[in-house]
């Protein structure tokens, strides 16, 4: 069987992206957002899960100093040749910790979902990341208590825009296990609520990273620009030595 690709082709007069004219179709009339989901999916999406999606995106894009920005910034200063190495410093840091959880929690709403008694899997699920002493993605942040505000206003978009469907009630349902099994409130974090949001919004469960990835890319040039108008690096550079001091024992 001969291998071949949905994707994109050329000529020399136009360019072809999922069956349809980049130049007459596509540019000037979809939004970047649209655009992703189009090449990602093959599909256009509605303007539902374009509202949706782009809510996403815009929440994911900046959490502040965390690693990824710290390492952008680092590997800005210390290369300023290369923007692309960089914001792919801090791009390697998305992973199951930072941002990249949307990806966890997800797996674990289709678990929920796909469960004979939802209740049952979500109490279970609970008790066994107690049991390990592991967080439960999509849940708990250090500073935003009791509440993160900014899943609240995600999962009202997905309501409004009519999207809040099987993967928000499990999160949900699930919210409800965790404080249970923990005896205490803990809160559904952004990329909680991102992951039941995008996913109902019919984003690929094993693509879904990639969506967080892309809003941190563009929060990560933003860190770079300003890393080259005020720099940083010094200062970070300092404090790490005088918080990990040096001990031979």
């Amino acid at each position: 069987m001969s291998v071949t690709t949905k994707i994109a082709t050329s000529t020399a007069e136009d360019v072809f992206v999922r069956g349809k004219s980049l130049c007459r179709d596509l540019i000037g009339k979809l939004s970047f957002t649209e655009m992703t989901y189009l090449q990602v999916t093959g599909r256009m999406p509605t303007k539902a899960q374009t509202a949706v999606i782009d809510a996403c995106l815009v929440t994911l894009m900046e959490h502040g100093l965390t690693p990824s920005t710290l390492a952008a910034r680092m590997v800005s200063s210390s290369a300023p040749e290369a923007i692309q190495g960089a914001v792919a410093a801090g791009i390697l840091a998305v992973g199951s910790v930072f941002v990249g959880t949307v990806e966890g929690c997800a797996a674990l709403l289709v678990r929920i979902g796909a469960a004979a008694d939802a209740n049952d899997e979500a109490k279970r699920i609970a008790e066994e990341h107690r049991a390990t002493k592991t967080p439960v993605p999509g849940f708990g942040h250090p500073q935003h208590k009791p509440d993160d505000p900014r899943s609240a206003v995600v999962l009202r978009i997905a309501s409004a825009e009519g999207l809040a469907g099987k993967h928000v009630s499990a999160l949900r349902v699930l919210a409800v296990a965790i404080d249970e099994v923990y005896g205490r409130h803990i809160t559904i974090n952004a990329t909680g609520a991102v992951a039941a949001a995008l996913a109902d919004a019919d984003v690929p469960i094993d693509v879904m990273r990639g969506f967080a990835i892309l809003a941190r890319c563009a929060g990560l040039v933003g860190h770079i620009a300003e890393e080259r108008e005020r720099p940083a690096m010094r200062a970070i550079w300092e404090a790490a030595d005088q918080a990990v001091p040096y001990r031979d024992e």
